[in-house]
C-alpha cells in the first residue's frame, strides 16, 4: 500500500490528511487557516502538521497533494486565490522546499471531482461532470476516462456560464453567470432584493436572519423553505429553473454519462436534483438524455482531501 498527504486549502480550514491509494484516510488534522499570516504562515502550517502525521503513523508519503480554491498554473503557482488573499505564489517550489516531497496542486472541485470519479458517485464511469454548487459553483469534468484540465490548467468554471446576458453581475465581473443565479453568494442577493420589493412577504425571512438584511443567507432561505414560507417556496422554484437551464447546456455540450450534485447549496436542498431530473426530461436533447444519470456526491467533506492525494499518487512522475 502507498500513502500520500491530502491536503484541503480553504480560506477558513485546512484539513491535511494521511491517505492510502484506496482513498482511505488513515487520519488527518484540522485547523483555522492562518490568513492573516500570508502565505508563509500557511506554508508552515502545512508543514508542522504534514510531519506530524508522518512521524506519528511512521509512514512515508510517495506524493502530496493540495486541493485549493483559485486559479493554478501548470507549474503549481496559484496566480489567483481570492478566498485566501493570494496573487501570483510560487506555491509548489515553496512548499517542496519545507518537505522535499514530489507536489501536485490542483483547483480543489477538480480534487473533489477526482474523488468522486475514483471512490464515490463517479466510480467505474468514463464520462461524469461534477457540479459543487456552495458559495459559488465550482465544476469537474472527466471525458473518455481522462480528467480535463485545459490549456491553461482552468476547464471546469461551469459557474461561469452565461445563461442571461443581461442578468445580474457576476463576482467574475461578467453578467448572468450561472453561479450568479444558484450559487450561495448569489441566492442570498436575490432573497435580499425580494425582502426589500416585498416586506410583508419577506417577514419570515427576515425574523430567521435576527431582523437583519446583512444575514439573510441562502442558509436562512433553506430553514424558510422547509418551514413552508410563500416567497421562499417561490424563490426556490426560481432558482430551481436556473439550475435546469445551466445544467441542460452542460449535458448538451458534455454529454457526460453522469451528472453529479454535491455542495452546501444541495445538501440543504436535495430536492432541487428532482427538479433538475424533470426539468431535462422537457427540454435537454434526446441523445445528451440517453443514459443519463443524476446522483448525488457521495463523498462529502473530505473529497478534496482524499482526491488531492490519490491524484498526486497516481501522477507522481508528471
Amino acid at each position: 500500500m502507498t500513502y500520500a498527504i491530502g491536503i484541503d486549502l480553504g480560506g477558513t480550514k485546512l484539513n491535511i490528511g494521511l491517505v492510502d491509494e484506496s482513498g482511505h484516510v488513515l487520519d488527518k488534522v484540522l485547523v483555522a487557516t492562518d490568513i492573516d499570516g500570508g502565505p508563509a504562515a500557511i506554508i508552515q502550517q502545512m508543514s508542522f502538521h504534514a510531519k506530524e502525521l508522518i512521524v506519528k503513523h511512521h509512514k512515508k508519503p510517495l506524493a502530496i497533494g493540495v486541493g485549493l480554491a483559485g486559479q493554478i498554473t501548470r507549474e503549481g503557482s496559484v496566480s489567483f486565490a481570492p478566498n485566501l488573499r493570494w496573487k501570483n505564489v510560487p506555491f509548489k517550489s515553496l512548499l517542496y522546499q519545507k518537505l522535499k516531497i514530489p507536489i501536485h496542486v490542483l483547483n480543489d472541485v477538480r480534487a473533489a471531482t477526482w474523488a468522486e470519479w475514483h471512490f464515490g458517485a463517479g466510480r467505474d464511469c468514463q464520462d461524469i461532470v461534477c457540479l459543487f454548487i456552495g458559495t459559488g459553483i465550482g465544476g469537474g469534468i472527466v471525458s473518455g476516462g481522462h480528467l480535463l484540465v485545459g490549456a491553461n490548467n482552468s476547464a471546469g468554471e461551469l459557474g461561469h456560464i452565461v445563461i442571461d446576458r443581461h442578468g445580474p453581475k457576476c463576482t467574475c465581473g461578467n453578467f448572468g453567470c450561472w453561479e450568479a443565479y444558484v450559487g450561495g453568494w448569489g441566492i442570498a442577493e436575490r432573497t435580499r432584493e425580494m425582502i426589500v420589493v416585498n416586506p410583508q412577504k419577506g417577514e419570515r425571512l427576515l425574523k430567521l436572519a435576527d431582523n437583519s438584511l446583512e444575514k439573510v443567507t441562502a442558509k436562512v432561505l433553506e430553514k424558510a423553505y422547509h418551514e413552508g414560507d410563500p416567497l421562499s417556496q417561490h424563490l426556490i422554484q426560481e432558482i430551481a429553473k436556473a439550475l435546469v437551464a445551466g445544467s441542460i447546456s452542460v449535458i448538451n455540450a458534455l454529454n457526460p454519462r453522469r451528472l453529479i450534485f454535491g455542495g452546501g447549496v444541495i445538501k440543504g436542498l436535495p430536492e432541487l436534483i428532482d427538479a433538475v431530473r424533470d426539468g431535462f426530461i422537457q427540454r435537454a436533447l434526446a441523445s445528451a438524455l440517453l443514459d443519463l444519470e443524476i446522483l448525488e456526491a457521495h463523498i462529502i467533506s473530505d473529497a478534496p482531501m482524499i482526491g488531492a492525494a490519490t491524484y498526486a499518487l497516481e501522477n507522481i512522475h508528471d
